[in-house]
Order: structure tokens, then C-alpha cells, then sequence
């Protein structure tokens, strides 16, 4: 194991523990979420931990960590696999981010195939290293968190070793739909669409890609804002509480 690798593991526990921020509380019920969420759709994590800290200031998204479902049935419920910076790319399940405030991006179009192409592209890099290169880049923005220019931020994310039995979240997620040639923020050139490099993808892009739809758990359950329980405040203005 190299030098590099190795500070990058000895960080990476270091990352992985909560940060100061107060975490965002989830914005629908755990039973909404899984009922909403499908096999394809990515699962965005808003993070409290200090890597994620790290990823939000520099991709300037509320998005730190991204999950791909991969299997849903009636006996293990809901699963999806990431790329974690301790234990590398697994399998957990969506109960793990039940009290995360999240979001699901679902990919539109894509058939049944190909997206059961995507899934075992996916899970054939179980087992495999989170990049611990990419650990160190974000680690100094840690440290002190300097100054970056907005068009300098998403190639500070792109560093990483290179090498292919490593990942990160959403890089692994790029190439499980670039793999069936599934577009989520292609360059365009003279409207020809030029396929971005996976380790350019940050979180954020599922969110603000023009191919994934956002799925709203307690809109998808049929909303009614007609059967919500109100509870007034202890000091509600409107009826008059006010200061002398």
C-alpha cells in the first residue's frame, strides 16, 4: 500500500464523523419514501458528516452523497448500493438514510433491459475501494476552506487516483448509466451531445439533470392539502399575541 493510500484510509475514518452543522431533517415520512423510490432511482443524501461538509461547499449543492436503488421486494424491502469512504462500494438499505433529508432523481425512458443492465453493471463493483486519492482532495478543504472560483470547484472533485477498482459515489453511479449509454449532464457541441468523463459527476448533477425526473414522496402517496392537522403556534400574530 502506498503512502497516498494509506493517509487516505487514516483520514477517511476522520471524515466520516459528524460535522458542526445540525443536520436537515427529512421532509417526508420513511414509509412515503419507500413506497415512492423504484429500482434505477438515485437516492441524493443531504450529509452531515465533515467529507460531506467538504463536497457541499465545493459542488455549492445541498446534495453530499448519492445511493442507486438496486433491488426492492416484499422480503428485503428496499436496497441500495454506494460507495462509502470506509468500507467501499456495499449494499445497504434504505432504512440507513431514514432520517436523512434525501431526494429521488428517476431516470426517464429507459427500458426494462437496460436498466437491469445498469443494476448488474452496478453491483459488479460490490466489494470494491472508495478512492482514498479523492479523500485527500477534499480533506484540505478542511483544514481551512479557501476561496475557490466557482468554475474551478467541479475539476478539485476530478483528482482521485484513477484507478478503476476505486470509486466514488456518484462517479460509480455515472458509469452504471453511461454503460447503457444513459445521458445525465452530456457537454453539448453544435447540438451534438459529447459524453462528460464518470469522475466529473458530482451528486448535484442528478438533481439538475434534464433526464431525471424528482419524485416527491408525499405527492407521489396522492396529496390532499385539505386533510393536513393544522396546530396553531403559542404566540400566533395573526391572533393578536403581539408585543406592547
Amino acid at each position: 500500500m502506498g503512502i497516498r493510500a494509506w493517509l487516505g484510509e487514516k483520514v477517511a475514518g476522520y471524515l466520516q464523523k459528524p460535522g458542526n452543522a445540525s443536520p436537515t431533517p427529512p421532509t417526508s415520512s420513511f414509509a412515503a419514501l419507500e413506497q415512492a423510490i423504484e429500482v434505477g432511482d438515485v437516492l441524493l443524501v443531504d450529509g452531515n458528516s465533515r467529507i460531506a461538509t467538504a463536497i457541499k461547499y465545493l459542488t455549492q449543492s445541498t446534495w453530499s452523497h448519492a445511493a442507486f436503488c438496486v433491488a426492492k421486494d416484499a422480503t428485503e424491502g428496499v436496497m441500495l448500493l454506494e460507495a462509502d469512504v470506509v468500507a467501499g462500494v456495499r449494499l445497504v438499505p434504505l432504512s440507513f438514510y431514514q432520517s436523512s433529508h434525501t431526494r429521488i432523481c428517476r431516470p426517464i425512458g429507459i427500458r426494462p433491459e437496460d436498466m437491469s443492465k445498469a443494476v448488474e453493471y452496478a453491483k459488479s463493483r460490490l466489494g470494491h475501494q472508495y478512492d482514498t486519492g479523492h479523500i485527500l482532495d477534499l480533506a484540505r478543504y478542511l483544514i481551512s476552506t479557501p476561496p475557490v472560483p466557482v468554475e474551478w470547484r467541479r475539476s478539485l472533485l476530478t483528482f482521485g487516483s484513477g484507478d478503476p477498482t476505486k470509486a466514488i459515489c456518484s462517479s460509480l453511479i455515472a458509469q452504471a448509466f453511461q454503460s447503457i449509454h444513459y445521458p445525465i449532464l452530456p457537454h453539448a457541441m453544435e447540438e451534438k451531445l459529447i459524453r462528460r468523463h464518470h469522475s466529473q459527476y458530482v451528486p448535484g448533477d442528478f438533481d439538475i439533470s434534464p433526464y431525471f425526473a424528482i419524485i416527491k414522496p408525499n405527492l407521489h402517496e396522492q396529496f390532499d392539502p385539505y386533510q393536513l392537522q393544522w396546530h396553531k403556534p403559542s404566540a400566533d400574530p395573526e391572533e393578536g399575541d403581539r408585543a406592547p
